[in-house]
């Protein structure tokens, strides 16, 4: 099982999941990205940037 790096909560992560794949914490909700398959790995996601139309 792997925890959470912001809260430290056990995350359920599907089987099917690919790597770079966008998971959300189910305690605190934070944004995950899948860096890892095997070992299975995870990182707070990068924040969306705004391009404001440029």
């Amino acid at each position: 099982m792997i925890a959470c790096p912001e809260c430290g909560s056990k995350l359920t992560i599907a089987d099917d999941v690919v790597q770079n794949e966008i998971v959300e914490c189910e305690s605190c909700g934070v944004e995950l990205e899948v860096t890892n398959l095997t070992p299975l790995q995870v990182e707070l996601a990068p924040e969306e940037q705004e391009d404001w139309g440029e």
